[in-house]
């Protein structure tokens, strides 16, 4: 299968969460009002019907005909790309019963992720963080899965995503998956996006270094403008990732009803790499506020430092004005003024005297 080329989104949108959800004021609970950057082109729906012994792969589906989701000796696991045509993200939760707040927020992208209980299923909503290898952007997406006993459904916001190695896994015969429940498959996706947290703090961690070195070479204002960027870009990942600890607390503290209690051990491990995700992702931070004071403090030192060297200029050139001062006022009965060497004689005394404060200031270790 060709690997799916992704749209690029922009790296890090502008805070307008609340403009956002503006759109949606005096309008009833449970409207659909897609919140989020403008889409052009149709929702791409497919899905895997898979189990054990079968697999069945179905691409650009109707959202009126998902018959094939009731079969319940099979796992299915329906995938939406492009959340802003409302239109066919309301079939789709039709054809499931998926509650009306539930439908609102799929199509709302400024949540932070969270998880709801359902009668008949669980709500997750998460941020898919990846990076873009071309240009090494740090891409921000929604993602919603819908937890079923026999279904998983994700909303994403475009076409793309970091789930290729967990279709893969789906199509290999023999591979836990397959022998698994919706409620593993879910943990399969959950697990894969924090993966890729991962992969973009460890090229922040190469960005944060360089912008050390390059802190201690010269301590530009291109570097103060790298560490704003790179403070934004952690204040994304920490409003990400932070609130998924009690997103995967709830989960493991279930009852058991849509996560077995067999599964909730593998959610365990992913509450244990979003704590390593969390505490890195603070690091970092602490890490850059001490770049932006050692930045502060070159520039600092920087500006001493040429403050020092003109005030000892100007230090070594005040005896030599006021010599020159003396010599300089229009008076005939001045004692040397029409001796012969007298020039010479002063300038002399003047070379001597910088030289002399030059040496000083060596001995005193001030230059």
């Amino acid at each position: 299968m060709v690997q799916k080329k992704r749209r690029i989104l922009p790296a890090l949108p502008k805070l307008n969460f609340v403009a956002k959800n503006s759109q949606k004021a005096g309008l009833p609970p449970g409207s659909m009002v897609y919140v989020g950057k403008a889409r052009q082109g149709d929702s791409v729906i497919s899905a895997f019907d898979y189990n054990e012994q079968k697999l069945e792969f179905f691409e650009k589906l109707n959202p009126d005909n998902l018959s094939f989701c009731e079969n319940p000796d099979t796992v299915t696991w329906v995938n939406v790309d492009g959340i802003h045509d409302t239109a066919v993200i309301d079939k789709v939760c039709e054809q499931f019963g998926i509650h009306p707040l539930t439908r609102e927020d799929i199509v709302n992208t400024s949540l932070r992720p969270k998880i709801e209980e359902y009668d008949d299923y669980y709500f997750v909503v998460m941020k898919m963080i990846y990076l873009y290898e071309e240009t090494g952007q740090i891409l921000i997406e929604q993602v919603s899965f819908v937890l079923g006993k026999k279904y998983v459904i994700t909303f994403q916001e475009q076409f793309g995503d970091v789930f290729q190695s967990v279709r893969d896994r789906i199509r290999q015969e023999g591979s836990r998956l397959r022998k698994r429940k919706s409620d593993y498959l879910l943990y399969a996706l959950m697990d894969i996006i924090l993966s890729h947290y991962f992969i973009v703090l460890e090229t922040l961690e190469g960005k944060i270094e360089n912008l050390e070195e390059k802190l201690y070479e010269h301590a530009g204002t291109d570097i103060l403008q790298e560490i704003q960027v790179m403070k934004k870009e952690l204040i994304y990942l920490r409003r990400a990732v932070f609130p998924l600890r009690e997103v995967i607390n709830q989960i493991v503290r279930g009852d058991g009803r849509m996560i077995s209690h067999k599964i909730q051990v593998y959610y365990r491990d992913l509450y244990d790499h979003i704590y390593q995700v969390t505490e890195t992702v603070e690091t970092f931070r602490d890490l850059l506020s001490g770049l932006h004071d050692l930045y502060l403090t070159e520039v600092s030192n920087r500006m001493n430092e040429i403050m020092k060297v003109l005030t000892i200029i100007s230090t070594i050139f005040m005896p030599l004005t006021f010599i020159a001062g003396i010599y300089g006022m229009n008076f005939d009965d001045m004692p040397e003024t029409h001796f012969k060497w007298g020039y010479p004689i002063v300038w002399g005394v003047m070379v001597i005297i910088a030289i002399a404060m030059i040496f000083y200031f060596r001995n005193k270790k001030w230059l």
